[in-house]
């Protein structure tokens, strides 16, 4: 089965917070702050479902499957450190959440897209696949294509996020580099990863 392809903002509602970063999403969970399905009283989430939302979180916000998280979380426990923490560091550093953080793209699907579609380069060679581990000094660049440097212009004038601080971004070049490992303090999803390891371990 591929990736989820379904009403983002019912996902948003679901899980209460925005993984999806579309226009739509977002504004479909502005409008209905409370989860999809009849209006009902509802029961109090056990801690089985608490911890599974919590999981669902990363997976949906970072656009993964579940063996490719349970292999995040695998590589995570082999290391020294908080194996949550180091989870969702390993999470940030890929190639297609750099391209989205960099402002490059409005959304991960968006930034994977492109790099399947070989748009950007990694220290000069092009690179197609998102899952790569970004490292400290790695440059992001466009490909010579005057077509692409006036689509990824356009979004970025358009206007992105705040960017993130271990992430160097020239606008005028369209270039970003990578300096230093992300943190902890880094990630930008709020979700309790603690929850997420203990349901993993299970």
């Amino acid at each position: 089965m591929g990736r989820y392809a379904g009403p983002k903002g019912r996902i948003n509602r679901r899980l209460g917070t925005q993984v999806f970063e579309n226009a739509g999403a977002i504004k479909a969970q502005e409008r209905r702050d409370f989860p999809p399905g009849m209006a009902q009283r509802r029961r109090k989430m056990s801690t089985y479902g608490l911890a599974l939302r919590e999981k669902q979180k990363i997976k949906f916000y970072y656009g993964f499957r579940d063996k490719q998280l349970l292999k995040y979380f695998n590589k995570a426990r082999a290391m020294k450190g908080n194996t949550g923490e180091q989870l969702l560091v390993l999470c940030e550093r890929r190639f297609d959440n750099v391209v989205r953080r960099a402002g490059f793209t409005k959304t991960r699907p968006q930034a994977r897209q492109g790099i399947v579609h070989g748009h950007f380069m990694i220290n000069g060679r092009k690179s197609d696949k998102p899952s790569i581990m970004m490292r400290p000094g790695d440059v992001i660049t466009l490909r010579n294509r005057p077509n692409l440097k006036g689509l990824y212009s356009s979004i970025i004038e358009e206007g992105s996020p705040e960017r993130c601080s271990w992430i160097d971004f020239d606008a005028n070049s369209l270039t970003a580099t990578v300096s230093t490992l992300p943190t902890f303090e880094d990630v930008s999803l709020p979700v309790d990863v603690g929850q997420v390891v203990a349901f993993l371990s299970r």
